[in-house]
């Protein structure tokens, strides 16, 4: 399999039109935030009005939740991800990842460990066996437990 590149999401950003960045959330790198979120199972990126283009898509500043989040903010982790921090996991990212694994059933620490020891392209795989519908093979969304598509409960 080939590797991807490290990820540079300022220079990319530049390259590839902010269209781009909307598509399938299991081939698409750039969904993938500084924190391990894939931006592509949430809530914000998967709604109809005032879709939020994801934490790596600096084309646009509609996002109001990516504006004001400290993680995403962090200087340490403006190109890359978390675990390259010699703090990871910081105490913001180890308290978001205690909501998310209580709420939904999911870890940041956990997807971030994944890319780091896997790759990029196995983490992406391993979501899309996780987060796509049985029933209609669209995205399950990871805060409220239903395919964006069909509607299909998880």
């Amino acid at each position: 399999m080939k590797k991807l590149p490290a990820i540079n999401a300022t220079v990319l950003l530049k390259k590839i039109k902010p269209k781009l960045i909307q598509m399938e959330p299991f081939s698409n790198y750039l969904l993938i935030a500084p924190c391990g979120m894939n931006c592509g199972i949430c809530m914000a990126y998967l709604r109809e009005r005032n879709k939020c283009p994801g934490c790596r898509d600096f084309s646009t500043d509609k996002a109001k939740t990516r504006l004001a989040c400290k993680i995403k903010n962090c200087a340490k982790t403006v190109n890359g991800f978390c675990y390259e921090c010699e703090d990871f996991p910081c105490k913001k990212l180890a308290q978001l990842d205690k909501r998310y694994r209580t709420k939904y059933s999911m870890s940041m620490i956990e997807n971030q460990l994944t890319i780091k020891n896997t790759g990029m392209e196995r983490f992406l795989e391993s979501e899309k066996a996780k987060w796509t519908c049985m029933r209609c093979a669209g995205t399950m969304n990871v805060h409220k437990k239903i395919c964006s598509k069909c509607g299909e409960k998880q």
